[in-house]
């Protein structure tokens, strides 16, 4: 690092849970946001500022005026334009040192396939559980890390999702199917019928950006194996427990196949 950025992550640097081998780790790193709107702002947002090396947002739709009640990567001048590009501009705003590539497409499995395994680290700030479920078993498939996040109404989750080998004597992750399962009927929702808390997303993407930056950083304890929810009309956290299933289609089906 440059005496520029030792002075920019300067308070990163200050940590001992992060120090300069952190944040170098960071510098080094490549995190993969599917998704930039009312998740992925605060996520890519934290991330630009963290200082992750590379960071690649994924967003096929444009910028619609009631977007701007809560996505705050957004303004009034990127109204009308895609939201990838939107949020690769903000970031260069306050950190050009970032390399954001901004890809205006659907994160399908062929995307996924390609993409994920240059990650370090992928965050699913979608909001349908089709992609969740395909963001999922590609990391899967890949050995990679997954930050997943929602939000509706007033009611948050987010958890991470990591099913590379484990270290010795430690049983690995479960993956997003093992608690949604992919045939489970699920009734979709979505902000523009049901509504959102505007700061619920800030608080929920905030969450997801530091336990990426923590994976990415090799520092604390990820959120394996729980699933944080908060109801933000009593602003109450709860957390459950969430268990690799042995008959998981996904991820018990991917390791009998190793």
């Amino acid at each position: 690092m440059n005496d520029d950025e030792l002075l920019r992550y300067s308070r990163h640097i200050l940590l001992d849970e992060i120090g300069i081998e952190g944040q170098q780790r960071l510098r080094d790193a490549h995190a993969l946001v599917i998704g930039a709107g009312g998740l992925g702002s605060p996520v890519a947002l934290y991330l630009g500022s963290a200082g992750v090396g590379r960071i690649t947002l994924v967003d096929p739709d444009e910028v619609d005026l009631t977007n701007l009640q809560r996505q705050i990567a957004h303004d009034m001048a990127s109204v009308g334009q895609p939201k990838a590009e939107s949020a690769r501009r903000r970031i260069a705003a306050f950190n050009p040192g970032v390399q954001v590539d901004a890809l205006v497409q659907r994160a399908d499995a062929t995307f996924l396939d390609t993409w994920v395994p240059r990650a370090d680290v992928v965050l699913d700030c979608s909001d349908n559980y089709a992609t969740r479920q395909a963001v999922n078993a590609a990391c899967v498939r890949h050995g990679r890390p997954l930050v997943s996040g929602a939000a509706i109404r007033f009611d948050g989750q987010v958890s991470v999702y990591d099913t590379r080998p484990p270290a010795p004597g430690t049983e690995p992750g479960p993956c997003y199917a093992c608690l949604f399962p992919p045939d489970q009927r699920f009734e979709e929702v979505a902000c523009a019928t049901m509504g959102v808390f505007a700061p619920l997303v800030g608080i929920i993407g905030a969450v997801q950006a530091a336990e990426a930056l923590k994976l990415l950083a090799h520092t604390g304890a990820p959120l394996s194996g729980r699933l944080l929810m908060l109801d933000a009309r009593t602003m109450r956290w709860d957390e459950i427990a969430i268990h690799r299933a042995a008959d998981c289609a996904v991820c018990a089906v991917c390791a009998a196949g190793t």
